[in-house]
């Protein structure tokens, strides 16, 4: 019989680092039960690489390991732990490929703006690992994701601090009123099996292929959407007077990694508004330099270091921002604007740390302040509207009462707005984008100017189906209420009320509370609920999903890292994330900065947890469940403990958690009876961490304080990062003689 095989993906920044502090536990504790963890580098740097091989040497080239996990997360033995990973934007994009120019690899540079086929060629091929690259590949699957009943039970008595809202909050959220993907929107079902292919015909009669002949399959719902730029400037200009007005921050809110080709542009459109007398100034400078509005202000600055005009751009870009709303920051210390960098706009992420720590967002100075959080589009706009209001009446939520809200999310198969990218494009000319069949019948169009954004999304029907069915059962097994966050006035949502009205009644429904609420109502009803202590099951698609499943943990446990997030694979297999949350670049910058990274890695142990009991009911291995039902345990002592790492240096960081994690397992699995094997080759390895507790955290916090050199920030050393991330010889030497 062969291993079983847990793949446990390599990514990127603090969990990249982490990983080589707790990949060589989790090796040497899954031994006995015949485990083989194989290790896919699906990072930033190895996706690059993996896509060049043709320019490498021998010894430079790596397998397309994502392109491998993509194929098995259609098979039945799937198992996967997916960590979290960089959704390049074009800047992290550009510096990944310096660095691994440096080192020594012959990549070609990114052609932001191709001049010919080869660059074409060459931009295509990057494209490939720009946004959101990872997860549409590997989710096979849709999305259960919920807090474990220990983690839950671990934020209630102890309290993370939640700011203080005032019903005379400032704060509101700015959306567009017409011009929008919501207001274009456009969705039929689709109902013979055929193709498709999107075509751009312009007023002056010529006609441009978009995308080639793609297939559609009977009973997907096929969108199209458009987002006016002229439309969208206009708005921009309102929403900065209203700040103005005000005197209260401005601040811009996208998801411009994950919707890579759509939100650069928009983040582009509002700092090209805002700075529109510095950009209409400098045009014929700025467009020698090649200054793109879309890379944000940061990229700006560095273009124009140097040139004879630099003093006299920073001191325009300075008065316009002294004359104008003030933009709120993302690192008021190094002066870093939320106009610097498109991928520090991650709306999922800043909108509910602005929930949560009371409508407020800091000033240049450092302190907080009300804002006028800009989200361009009505489709998730009005989510965010409906808890600043209920905050603004309500007042903050109370974490040792609240409920808790797990999600089941639509994500199968690239369903909706993530699975967009290669069907989004910026119109070059004024005319009609037309989503046609194999006959050139028009399926859906939309009336497009210059730059306008056209968007087209597919979800196919097996998924939906798979959807309804995992909403259905979650709600049977836990015995709680289940939403599904559906807007009868949006093109594509009523298009999936029909399909999970018609589904539902596959399935028996009796004695369960299942419902079907517009986005606002949804959020109200679920925040009620919660507020008494209730829990509820929100049940939505995939861009809801995301900014779900960050602003509900967030405000229940502080951290959306902490989640167990379980996607149970359509084909039978899983796949484990490790929690949301991002791959955290401010732990790495600390880690090389002074040798400490503060990373929780709690959503890993989950997921390994949740891998291994997987492993044990599709595999029939009793000894898999045994070291699960032990995790399960150790992960209770952890929290119980709070061996979680402190924010500062001197304290208990990740590596420390790792040991206290690996000391609490050895421990379990020791003093279990269900396998005598077992708990013989564990007692003398809990035993040896114990009587080492001492002498291993001395080692441990005698590492911290010293600069750390890993050979890399996106393409580490891999003997350097382990020697940083296992300084321990006497943890090291128990572990590696397991």
């Amino acid at each position: 019989m062969s291993k079983a095989k847990i793949y446990y993906t390599l990514t990127d920044e603090a969990p990249m680092l982490a990983t080589h502090s707790f990949l060589p536990i989790v090796k040497a504790f899954t031994k006995p039960a015949d485990v083989e963890i194989m290790v896919p580098d699906i990072s930033l740097a190895g996706r690059i690489l993996a896509n060049f091989s043709e320019v490498l040497t021998e010894e430079q080239k790596i397998p397309d390991y994502l392109a491998q996990l993509g194929d098995l997360a259609t098979q039945p033995d799937a198992n996967i732990i997916k960590l979290p990973n960089i959704s390049a934007s074009v800047p992290q994009l550009q510096e990944a490929i310096t660095e691994l120019q440096e080192q020594g690899y012959a990549l070609p540079d990114f052609p932001v703006e191709p001049k010919n086929a080869d660059e074409e060629n060459i931009a295509k091929k990057y494209a490939k690992v720009l946004g959101s690259a990872v997860n549409p590949v590997l989710r096979e699957g849709n999305s259960d994701r919920r807090a474990p009943k220990s983690v839950k039970d671990y934020a209630k008595v102890n309290p993370h601090r939640m700011g203080v809202w005032s019903s005379d909050s400032k704060t509101t959220v700015a959306h567009m009123e017409s011009g929008d993907f919501y207001g274009s929107e456009n969705s039929t079902t689709v109902e013979n099996e055929g193709k498709f292919r999107i075509v751009f015909a312009g007023n002056d009669g010529s006609t441009k292929i978009l995308k080639d002949v793609s297939p559609l399959k009977a009973g997907e719902v096929i969108d199209s959407s458009m987002m006016s730029i002229s439309a969208l400037k206009s708005f921009v200009e309102k929403a900065i007077t209203e700040a103005k007005e005000k005197n209260i921050l401005l601040s811009a809110h996208l998801k411009a990694t994950m919707m890579k080709i759509s939100d650069p542009v928009i983040f582009g459109a509002i700092v090209e508004t805002y700075f529109k007398d510095v950009f209409a100034k400098y045009k014929t400078v700025f467009g020698e330099l090649d200054i793109n509005p879309n890379f944000g202000l940061a990229t700006l600055f560095e273009k124009i270091a140097g040139t004879p005009q630099e003093a006299e751009i920073k001191a325009d870009i300075e008065a316009a921002i002294e004359n104008s709303a003030r933009i709120a920051m993302v690192n008021s210390d190094q002066g870093i604007t939320n106009f610097h960098v498109s991928s520090d706009v991650i709306v999922d992420a800043s909108m509910a740390a602005l929930v949560r720590g009371g409508g407020k967002m800091w000033n240049k100075e450092g302190k907080e302040e009300d804002t006028v959080c800009i989200i361009p589009d009505r489709t998730y706009a009005g989510f965010y509207s409906a808890i600043i209001d209920d905050m603004k009446a309500n007042g903050a939520i109370d974490p040792t009462t609240f409920g808790s809200v797990p999600n089941v999310g639509l994500m199968a198969q690239k369903a909706e707005e993530y699975g967009s990218h290669d069907k989004t494009f910026q119109a070059a000319a004024d005319g009609i984008i037309r989503v046609e069949d194999e006959n050139g019948n028009t399926l859906l169009e939309q009336k497009v100017e210059k730059d306008d954004i056209f968007r087209m999304c597919q979800t196919k029907d097996a998924p939906i189906q798979d959807w309804v069915k995992l909403a259905v059962n979650r709600a049977r097994l836990s015995n709680t209420p289940a939403i599904f966050w559906l807007d009868k006035g949006r093109a594509h949502d009523a298009q999936i009320i029909a399909k999970v009205e018609k589904y539902l009644k596959d399935h028996n429904t009796e004695g369960l509370d299942i419902r079907i609420m517009d986005v606002k109502d949804a959020m109200l009803e679920t925040l009620k609920r919660a507020r008494e202590g209730k829990d509820t099951i929100s049940v939505s698609g995939n861009v809801l999903r995301d900014y779900l499943t960050d602003m509900f943990p967030i405000l229940e446990l502080g951290t959306s890292a902490k989640m167990l997030s379980i996607v149970p694979l359509m084909n039978g297999g899983g796949l484990f994330e490790t929690g949301a949350g991002g791959s955290a670049p401010k732990h790495i910058e600390q880690f090389i900065e002074e040798g400490y990274l503060r990373w929780d890695s709690l959503g890993e142990f989950l997921a390994l947890q949740a891998s291994l009991e997987h492993l044990a009911q599709t595999q029939d291995n009793k000894k898999a469940q045994v070291l699960s039902d032990a995790l399960d345990a150790a992960n209770a002592k952890f929290l119980a403990r709070d061996k979680s790492p402190a924010r500062k240096l001197g304290g208990l960081d990740n590596r420390g958690s790792h040991f206290y994690l690996a000391m609490y397992w050895a421990e379990a699995l020791a003093n279990q009876t269900a396998d005598g094997e077992i708990a013989e080759k564990f007692t003398p390895v809990a035993k040896a961490l114990q009587e080492n507790e001492a002498k291993i955290n001395e080692e441990l916090i005698g590492a911290q304080g010293k600069a750390q050199e890993i050979g890399g920030y996106y393409h580490a050393n891999t003997d350097k990062t382990y020697a940083a991330m296992r300084p321990s010889a006497t943890l090291n030497g128990i572990v590696d003689s397991i």
